[in-house]
């Protein structure tokens, strides 16, 4: 684990996090986890912090992301969450649309984990072997 540095502070802060698809439906293909995927580290970049490990399955995306101590949870996952959905409907909206009703593409709840140096490698492992299940 990187441990970085702040003005007067020192840390070392990770975090698993697992959203799913509304109504758990399938609708992440290789398009659609390619345009996610620029889009999550976009949202990152402009957000400061870092995605150190992304994958996604049909219904459902995991992230490992690295931030500071005054970034506030929540509104990491509600930029992750809403721009990503925003920006995937205006680019794939005719094939989400046909899947999904009401527009809406993420489920509203989330699963977030704190990362030790202990789990770091599990977790990247678990991330990694999304799609061999």
């Amino acid at each position: 684990m990187e441990v970085s540095y702040g003005r007067g502070y020192v840390y070392s802060l990770e975090y698993h996090v697992v959203w799913c698809v509304k109504y758990r439906h399938k609708v992440i293909d290789e398009t659609i986890e390619a345009s996610l995927k620029e889009i999550i580290f976009k949202i990152a970049e402009d957000n400061g912090f870092k995605v150190l490990e992304f994958n996604t399955d049909k219904d459902h995306v995991h992230l490992l992301i690295s931030c500071s101590p005054q970034h506030y949870i929540p509104n990491i996952l509600k930029a992750l969450k809403g721009v990503s959905a925003r920006l995937l409907m205006k680019k794939h909206g005719e094939v989400l649309k046909k899947k999904l009703w009401c527009g809406h593409l993420w489920n509203p709840s989330y699963f977030i984990a704190t990362v030790s140096e202990n789990t770091e490698k599990q977790i990247k492992q678990y991330i990694h072997s999304q799609k061999e299940k």
